[in-house]
């Protein structure tokens, strides 16, 4: 069975080799975590937000193969990934995440690189969603389809969530169950109203001589990853220890279900016509069988949605620039927090991000950001068999029950994946994304450089267990 640490109020760090000491209390205790709830939603608006841009897994493969995807996706996938943060996570928690998992397991500089792709990938991500909010609107208001209206429109609303994120993390996580129930209630009435009409027979339609696999695996894989980006809140977050590995838990049935049910009635309920199924279509389906009304509620529900995982996507990628800067990676103003406990700098810089991103096309900033996201991946899946290798005995507050084989063997299928998104991969997203890595590499001695010279000031809390002192005090501990 997983392994729990039960103490209810109070967070011990999971240390490398040291059982007794725990960290001294932070400043920032005052400040109100995130309790079980509202982290189920920020998960889910992390990985999902509900149906909306499924619809090019039909256009790309057809029902069967759409509704395939989305059943065995999640255990090649999603649930390797969920399972990993849940041990990883409490096994350090701290804001900052699978970049100081990275980092314990294989060194500073591999961990600021993941720092990088992760944070890099999120903003890519984020630059989505004002797109994404006004291309579901604009079928009502016709101004917003382009020209200075969209892009005034994109600004406002990229401000006034920006605004909000700064104001509180537990006020994003409350908005994030508004948002949520309001975004999945549509599919559930969208659901019902189908029952009569459905014809199981047009859910086994496949034709597998007309599939556009990059596609395919693109849109499965966009729909169904970043579980870990919760990791870089655990600090923020109530009991971190029991809350994380059971709100992913509740997340993953959580989005498994808000993809198949609306694939399902959607398919199952209207004829075929996979060149209609793109993004938006969920509302042509919602008019077809419930009427105009339903049409603008899923309109709005999409708007909603958009809005949330803008919210959820931005704080984690800051609350990650502050979790580096504790660690001493970035310098000490990233850690500075607002009289709100959020990371001013990290809000700041993530939201410039989005600005400067939001040019690029749908399918661009799909393919890309999943392309820096499978290499940050990778180092995660090394960091965890590795920390199960190097640190068998190493306090677990949550462990999955498999050892070091079946940690391994855990990695393989998720890794075949990543390589089959990369091997699809087109020659300009490879190339873009390749000068981002390079990047990075040069990032981390020139930030290492302004260090030393005093150019600006880098600090590791005192609030953090010294990760490097605590490999060495493990090694001894085994050796006697």
């Amino acid at each position: 069975m997983s392994q729990y640490n039960n103490n209810n109020n109070e967070v011990h760090y999971s240390t490398v080799g040291v059982d007794d000491e725990s960290p001294s209390p932070k400043a920032t205790d005052k400040i109100r975590k995130v309790s079980m709830l509202p982290l189920i939603f920020l998960i889910f608006y992390e990985v999902s937000g509900g149906p909306f841009g499924v619809e090019d897994s039909v256009n790309a493969a057809g029902p069967l193969l759409a509704l395939l995807g989305f059943v065995i996706f999640p255990f090649i996938w999603s649930i390797p990934e969920a399972l990993i943060t849940a041990e990883m996570g409490t096994m350090f928690p701290e804001n900052g995440g699978y970049v100081v998992w990275v980092s314990s397991a294989l060194g500073p500089f591999w961990g600021f690189q993941q720092g990088w792709m992760k944070w890099l990938s999120g903003v890519i991500d984020n630059a989505l969603y004002p797109v994404l909010f006004l291309d579901y609107l604009k079928s009502g208001i016709p101004a917003l389809g382009g020209g200075l209206p969209r892009v005034a429109a994109s600004l406002v609303l990229t401000l006034m969530l920006t605004y909000l994120n700064y104001r509180g993390l537990t006020i994003v996580g409350w908005a994030a169950v508004l948002m949520g129930v309001f975004s999945i209630l549509p599919f559930a009435v969208m659901g019902l109203i189908s029952i009569p009409q459905l014809e199981p027979s047009r859910w086994l339609v496949m034709d597998l001589g007309n599939v556009n696999w990059n596609l395919y695996l693109n849109t499965l894989f966009w729909n169904l990853n970043y579980w870990d980006s919760i990791s870089t809140l655990a600090g923020e977050v109530e009991n971190p220890n029991q809350t994380l590995p059971k709100a992913l838990y509740y997340g993953v049935i959580l989005v498994a279900l808000s993809y198949i049910f609306p694939l399902l009635s959607g398919t199952g309920a209207i004829p075929l016509e996979r060149e209609l199924w793109t993004d938006g279509y969920f509302s042509d389906v919602a008019k077809a069988l419930g009427g105009a009304w339903l049409r603008w509620w899923v309109q709005a529900a999409a708007a909603t949605s958009n809005m949330g995982m803008f919210l959820a996507e931005m704080s984690s990628d800051s609350f990650q620039l502050l979790g580096m800067a504790e660690r001493g990676m970035l310098p000490e103003l990233f850690a500075k927090r607002s009289r709100y406990g959020t990371p001013l700098l990290g809000i700041l810089f993530s939201a410039s991000g989005v600005v400067l991103l939001s040019w690029l096309s749908f399918q661009e900033i799909v393919a890309a950001e999943n392309l820096l996201y499978c290499v940050g991946m990778i180092l995660e899946f090394i960091a965890f068999v590795r920390m199960r290798m190097k640190h068998p005995a190493a306090s677990r507050p949550y462990k999955i029950p498999i050892g070091t084989v079946g940690s391994i063997l855990m990695c393989v299928p998720p890794t075949i994946l990543i390589c089959a998104v990369v091997a699809l991969s087109s020659l300009k997203v490879a190339a873009v994304s390749f000068i981002m890595l390079i990047i990075g590499f040069v990032m981390h001695p020139c930030l290492k450089h302004m260090d030393r010279k005093k150019w600006l000031k880098f600090s590791i809390s005192s609030d953090l267990p010294d990760l490097q002192q605590e490999t060495r005090e493990c090694q001894e501990t085994l050796i006697r």
